[in-house]
């Protein structure tokens, strides 16, 4: 368990640092900077490469909805959820502060500001309300997991499921960006959400109770058309 735990760590870690650094660091530089292409491509990279490096060990979750929508069918134990959402919240937490004390050394430094945290109303990149929010977040999160569930199942070519996954990834944040700044990803909106000015943490439950919700449907679906699990 302690392997899994720590690959599950590693992994959040790493997605939150890829993901939410490019967007802090590298989205917004004039002339060089990478937008919200780059930003969605970097999220898909590193679900990507760490589903292949740790992904034999632990699943490859680094996800608190994705480890639900798995529990839910059938292809996880209930017993280990609560240790793998403890292990994603601690690995995105510890990335967070890693990211914060990058962007302290900056020469222009006053604080975190958004710090890539999700957000709705005045804190949606685009404004979009509480109700958008919850749409998209929940029908996201509901692709994510039937993409997951399918892409790992029996009938799938052998080795890919990263490939699909990491994709999958990088089109939920092309299609969501601009309304949550996307999550999909409770333990990812956690940790930066410590860190971030506005209004984070007071928004942080939609973020929690949305991708859960959408697992839960995706979880669901794939039991629906599944054949094989």
């Amino acid at each position: 368990m302690f392997n899994k735990l720590f690959a599950e760590f590693i992994g959040t870690f790493w997605l939150v640092l890829g993901g939410c650094g490019s967007a802090v660091l590298a989205a917004g530089v004039a002339d060089v900077g990478i937008g919200w292409l780059g930003v969605s491509l970097a999220f898909g990279l590193t679900v990507l490469t760490m589903a292949y490096a740790v992904g034999h060990i632990s699943g490859g979750h680094f996800n608190p909805a994705v480890s639900l929508g798995l529990m839910i069918a059938g292809r996880f134990e209930g017993k280990d959820l609560i240790p793998y959402w403890i292990a994603q919240v601690v690995g995105a937490i510890a990335a967070a502060l890693v990211l914060y004390l990058i962007i302290s050394g900056a020469p222009d430094f006053a604080g975190a500001g958004g710090f890539a945290s999700n957000g709705y109303g005045d804190a949606s990149p685009q404004g979009y309300s509480m109700i958008s929010a919850l749409i998209t977040e929940i029908v996201m999160t509901a692709a994510f997991l039937f993409i997951i569930l399918g892409a790992t199942s029996h009938g799938a070519p052998i080795g890919f499921g990263p490939i699909a996954i990491g994709l999958a990834l990088t089109l939920i944040h092309l299609i969501s960006i601009p309304v949550t700044n996307t999550s999909v990803n409770p333990a990812r909106s956690t940790g930066v959400a410590l860190f971030a000015d506005g209004p984070a943490l007071a928004q942080l439950w939609l973020f929690w109770v949305a991708p859960l919700v959408g697992a839960a449907i995706g979880a669901v679906l794939w039991k629906l058309a599944s054949t094989d699990d």
